[in-house]
């Protein structure tokens, strides 16, 4: 119960925060450029307004400058969220006399109606209440005041923050990654491919929660995966892939007949070869079970036409994994492990195939550091 009870008050201390000093500053800013460019524009496009720029917008700026990834400072969530729980207000305001309870009632109308329409912002609650007790400025304007200066301050702010934080190598709006479902050319799977997780496994593990989550499903995976990788790496310590590669690269070429190519792995004891060109170049791998499918009647009536047998370069994938030999070990173990790759290839100078790593191979750097731990 004591411990439970010390957990509770350990929430009311400051949480760490992860932002670098170049971060805080670009974050502080960008709030100062993004409000000072509302201001301005705000002022000239509508100069006889009297509240040209709202308090309300001060809080958006926390959000769109400094956590631009949060599903909150979207841009549909800014101009949505802002000029829904204005036009909230402004009803409170004309259908309930009483100011005491008309302004707790625009705040939370205003947080279901945003709720409804997908674009929950925080500072509407406060842009709502604004519309509530702003005084004579805001009453007169009436219902004009969800368009001038909520809409013209909210479409504004965000386009700031749009020049503003792409130009500092921030992505806004924060679309999901790329997230190609495939293998990349490199054998970079995407984070999901690599962890095993799906978007139905992550999206129910969030709901669990029942509450907002301050991040989106893309980066949390990001973030796991991130997390996993420095793992891995901090386990392989500083080891390459360089230093647990074979040197010598039993491999086709693409113009080798697959006869050739079964000889080689049979002669070989191997699983599949990599397909390499003139250069040592990687183009594809050649695996038993691309062996196998090319062993119909079709192939064969094609052998007994001259020139006509079938090539390695029709046979292999060339789907890939290739890994350059700086990389750390830790890159190996999605692509091994959870990808299903029985080869990674390792490339040096130019491009060049200098050598592959087999599951094999990494099993046993695996068992050596389990047995480094042990002693």
């Amino acid at each position: 119960m004591q411990g439970s009870f010390t957990q509770w008050l350990h929430g009311f201390l400051p949480q760490p925060l992860a932002a670098s000093r170049t971060e805080r500053l670009r974050a502080t800013a960008g709030a100062c450029v993004g409000l000072f460019v509302t201001a301005l524009l705000s002022h000239m496009l509508a100069p006889g307004l009297a509240a040209w720029l709202i308090a309300p917008m001060g809080a958006s700026a926390v959000l769109l400058f400094c956590v631009p990834a949060s599903p909150l400072a979207q841009p549909w969530s800014v101009v949505g969220g802002n000029t829904l729980s204005a036009l909230v207000g402004v009803a409170c305001w004309h259908l309930v006399p009483d100011p005491l309870l008309a302004a707790p009632l625009a705040g939370c109308l205003a947080i279901a109606a945003m709720f409804a329409l997908r674009c929950l912002h925080p500072p509407g609650g406060a842009v709502a209440l604004t519309a509530v007790l702003g005084g004579a400025a805001v009453h007169t304007a009436g219902w004009h005041f969800a368009l001038l200066p909520v809409a013209l301050n909210s479409a504004v702010i965000v386009g700031a923050a749009l020049l503003y934080n792409n130009l500092t190598g921030r992505r806004y709006p924060h679309a999901p990654h790329a997230a190609d479902r495939n293998l990349h050319a490199t054998g970079d799977p995407a984070p999901a491919a690599r962890l095993g997780i799906t978007e139905q496994d992550l999206e129910a593990a969030m709901a669990r929660y029942g509450e907002v989550l301050d991040v989106g499903r893309d980066d949390l995976l990001a973030i796991v995966d991130d997390a996993r990788q420095l793992a891995l790496h901090r386990h392989f310590r500083e080891r390459t892939c360089a230093e647990l590669m074979s040197r010598h690269v039993i491999a086709a070429g693409p113009r080798d007949t697959l006869d050739h190519a079964r000889d080689l792995l049979l002669r070989h004891r191997l699983q599949g070869v990599p397909v390499l060109d003139g250069q040592r170049r990687l183009l594809g791998f050649l695996s038993q079970e691309d062996l196998l499918r090319q062993s119909g009647w079709g192939a064969r009536l094609r052998a007994l036409v001259p020139g006509a047998a079938p090539r390695v370069e029709d046979a292999m994938h060339r789907i890939v994994a290739v890994l350059d030999g700086g990389e750390p070990l830790a890159r190996l173990v999605p692509l091994l492990g959870g990808e299903g790759h029985r080869q990674v290839a390792i490339t040096g100078a130019g491009g060049a195939v200098v050598g592959v790593v087999g599951r094999s191979d990494l099993l046993a750097a695996l068992c050596e550091r389990q047995l480094e731990t042990a002693s």
